[in-house]
């Protein structure tokens, strides 16, 4: 479908960009994005893609907006407290951009619902707060074959990367996973919630942003991705770098002798690394 003249006006600061252009706007109207989670990080995803002009945003939460929330959960407003979260996420976006379709599921990301709310998406970007939905999210997207933007929050430090397991390189060596990243879970008391631990709240729109615009560059389809790369964010300091990973032949998704199934989404495998 064509951009209408009120849609041409709304991104034209995107169709005069180089890289984007027209096609690239119409590849951002067609397209489909799932965003688990419309907390810290979700929210300013799903502010960003709406103003972008995503043609449909899925929004995956089943929790309530709380007061404490509002310190860096942006999409919402107090007036929502107590409402689900999807829902008050949706009718955010429906404010910003009435162009855009919104499909809200007050539901958890897990393994009963994650191949069949992920298969009916281009790109899916988790924002969750746990490693449980995270390492769901990842395998679901592996036997999905869609390409999987995460990231997260500490109390003053963050990263995101790009994800394309279900693929493999020239030399037909698969590509990296999550669990090529992260293999196990921290130990209890290693990563607390930010409910104890605290968190910046403009931390989580520097790094939600960023995951926004690797959605962006995805679908639009111009510069260099993050894929095999880890971008990490100091904001205390004020100091980015970027670590480059590999595949690990021992991961228990796509490695040299997988176990995990579609039937074991988010299963916790020991194994042992290289």
């Amino acid at each position: 479908m064509a951009l209408s003249d009120k849609e041409v006006e709304r991104y034209a600061r995107h169709i005069v960009l180089p890289g984007v252009g027209g096609p690239g706007q119409k590849k951002l109207k067609d397209g489909r994005v799932l965003v688990i989670g419309a907390g810290g990080l979700g929210a300013p995803v799903l502010q960003y893609l709406a103003a972008a002009g995503l043609g449909t945003l899925g929004v995956v939460d089943d929790d309530a907006v709380s007061l404490s929330n509002l310190q860096r959960q942006v999409i919402h407003r107090t007036d929502d407290v107590g409402r689900p979260k999807a829902q008050s996420a949706a009718d955010a976006i429906h404010g910003i951009n009435p162009h855009v379709t919104v499909i809200a599921y007050s539901e958890r990301l897990n393994r009963e619902n994650a191949l069949r709310l992920v298969g009916d998406y281009d790109l899916v970007l988790d924002g969750s707060d746990n490693f449980e939905t995270r390492y769901v999210a990842n395998d679901a997207c592996y036997f999905a074959q869609k390409p999987l933007i995460t990231g997260a929050v500490g109390q003053y430090d963050g990263f995101l990367t790009l994800f394309r397991s279900f693929e493999a390189d020239a030399n037909k060596q698969p590509k990296p996973s999550y669990r090529c990243l992260f293999p196990h879970p921290p130990a209890p008391g290693q990563a607390p919630a930010c409910e104890e631990a605290g968190v910046i709240g403009a931390l989580t729109g520097v790094i939600g942003s960023m995951m926004a615009l690797e959605a962006i560059k995805a679908i639009a389809g111009f510069g260099e991705s993050l894929l095999e790369k880890l971008m990490i964010y100091d904001g205390r300091d004020g100091r980015t770098q970027t670590i480059n990973y590999q595949w690990d032949p021992n991961n228990p998704l796509n490695g040299e002798t997988p176990s995990i199934t579609p039937e074991t989404l988010g299963a916790i495998i020991e194994t042992e690394t290289a």
